[in-house]
């Protein structure tokens, strides 16, 4: 699976355990370390263990891909999965506003196509 591809994929997967604010950046005339970032945000410790739960049992048992490194995944609010051309951060929304990843990569251009949104239809109808 190519690099965009994956970072697409886990995208998608964070969307399925209703991440928030999720953002694919692509990093590869920016960085010699990956091609891509993706970021998510969790509201609490089940949810940051949730979204990446999906993520690596999805990738591992689907695609028999397991990150390279995993930092993070015991009490912190920012859990690191690094699958060398894709580095998926999931962050909560306080540590992701202290270290500002998109300022810092803000060169970096969002991959698209974006997530497509259900619309939300009034109770009743």
């Amino acid at each position: 699976m190519d690099s965009k591809k994956l970072a697409l994929l886990c995208r998608d997967l964070a969307d399925n355990k209703k991440a928030e604010n999720i953002v694919a950046l692509d990093v590869r005339k920016l960085s010699s370390v990956t091609d891509y970032f993706v970021i998510a945000s969790g509201t609490s410790q089940p949810h940051l263990r949730a979204i990446v739960e999906e993520i690596s049992s999805k990738l591992r048992d689907d695609h028999d891909l397991r990150p390279s490194r995993t930092e993070g995944g015991g009490s912190g609010s920012w859990v690191v999965l690094d699958y060398f051309d894709v580095i998926v951060h999931v962050m909560h929304a306080e540590a992701r506003a202290r270290y500002d990843l998109e300022g810092l990569w803000g060169d970096a251009k969002p991959v698209t196509p974006p997530i497509p949104r259900k619309k939300k239809t009034p109770a009743g109808k």
